[in-house]
């Protein structure tokens, strides 16, 4: 499952009128994991972005769905919220989503708001849309994964089996732990049993 990233990288600009400017500019990116947002954003931006660049700030972002229009280049966040109903608890819940959409003002972002979910089945308030700094939007792309030979696994496959099959996991992680106090109790009842 992909997760949407903020990506904040700091480069030297041209300005248009000829001179260059260091700035620092947000880019939203759909990757798998952190380490996956970060090598996407070199790949994307390594061709547009003359001379040297840095990622300085990656963060997770909530966003519920993105919608681009092609006459567009003005990114809005909006917020929806509406309420739900419990069953079990018989309680409503206030639920609020955040979206992205290109638009030329606020006025048209909400239109096109409520144009894209005008199927939605619930009724909904949008109680903000504010301009968002984020300069570009990279979904996912299906050939980068292939590029650097990641696929979903086939129904029925099974992950391959690493060199001695010990799969090392991170440090303080619960199976590291496990095999832990597992050797040690070996270890001692080793000891023991020689006696």
């Amino acid at each position: 499952m992909n997760n949407w990233f903020t990506v904040k990288v700091k480069y030297t600009k041209q300005l248009e009128n000829g001179s260059f400017k260091r700035v620092s500019e947000p880019y939203l990116l759909a990757a798998m994991t952190f380490t996956d947002a970060e090598a996407r954003i070199y790949e994307e931006l390594g061709t547009m972005i003359k001379g040297e660049f840095n990622v300085v700030g990656i963060t997770r972002t909530e966003l519920h769905d993105v919608f681009h229009y092609d006459d567009a280049d003005i990114w809005y966040k909006v917020k929806l919220t509406y309420e739900t109903t419990d069953m079990d608890a018989e309680k409503t819940k206030k639920v609020s989503q955040n979206f992205l959409i290109t638009a030329n003002s606020v006025k048209e972002a909400y239109e096109r708001i409520k144009e894209s979910l005008s199927t939605l089945m619930v009724d909904f308030m949008i109680p903000a849309i504010t301009q968002s700094p984020i300069v570009d939007v990279f979904p996912y792309a299906e050939e980068l994964d292939r590029e650097i030979s990641r696929r979903p696994l086939e129904e029925g496959e099974e992950l391959p089996s690493t060199p001695g099959g010990k799969v090392y996991s991170a440090p303080g992680s619960d199976e590291d732990e496990e095999e832990e106090m597992e050797d040690s109790e070996n270890e001692m009842s080793d000891e023991y049993a020689e006696d």
